[in-house]
């Protein structure tokens, strides 16, 4: 089991890019790449979400010492960011834990990419549908003019 700051380092050097380097794609300083692959630091957020990206990796598998594959729930990545820019931080999450419950739909079968992309869709287009009714009908009504 590998720590947050293993998987920092490890993916790191395999894309070969030094902490100046990983820094710049990340938009943070050198020395907090430093201190996250030597302390316990960890990123909040949008900085976390960077960093997963520009080493490749999912945001699950740096922030949970428990998962070991580093492409694991990477492919639920765009909807989860889809909901954060339409709908804000909370959706994200919502997102999130609906995609990780239901990927155990799949029950050890295999699905190609194409699959799980339409299931993801599918379940996106379902959340985003029922949020804006649910605007429609709780939300802030405008003032009539």
């Amino acid at each position: 089991m590998k720590t947050f700051s293993e998987k920092i380092k490890e993916a790191r050097e395999e894309l070969k890019l030094n902490q100046q380097q990983l820094g710049e794609l990340v938009g943070v300083s050198k020395r907090s790449i430093a201190a996250y692959e030597t302390t316990d630091t960890k990123p909040r957020g949008n900085i976390a979400r960077k960093l997963a990206a520009a080493l490749q990796v999912s945001v699950d598998y740096l922030l949970n010492d428990e998962i070991t594959d580093p492409k694991y729930g990477i492919e639920k990545a765009p909807y989860i960011e889809e909901a954060r820019e339409r709908l804000g931080p909370k959706a994200a999450k919502e997102m999130d834990v609906l995609l990780e419950q239901n990927v155990a739909l799949f029950a050890g079968g295999a699905l190609d990419q194409e699959a799980k992309d339409a299931f993801f869709e599918a379940v996106m287009k379902a959340y985003l549908k029922c949020k804006e009714e649910a605007r429609k009908t709780y939300g802030r009504k405008k003032e009539m003019d």
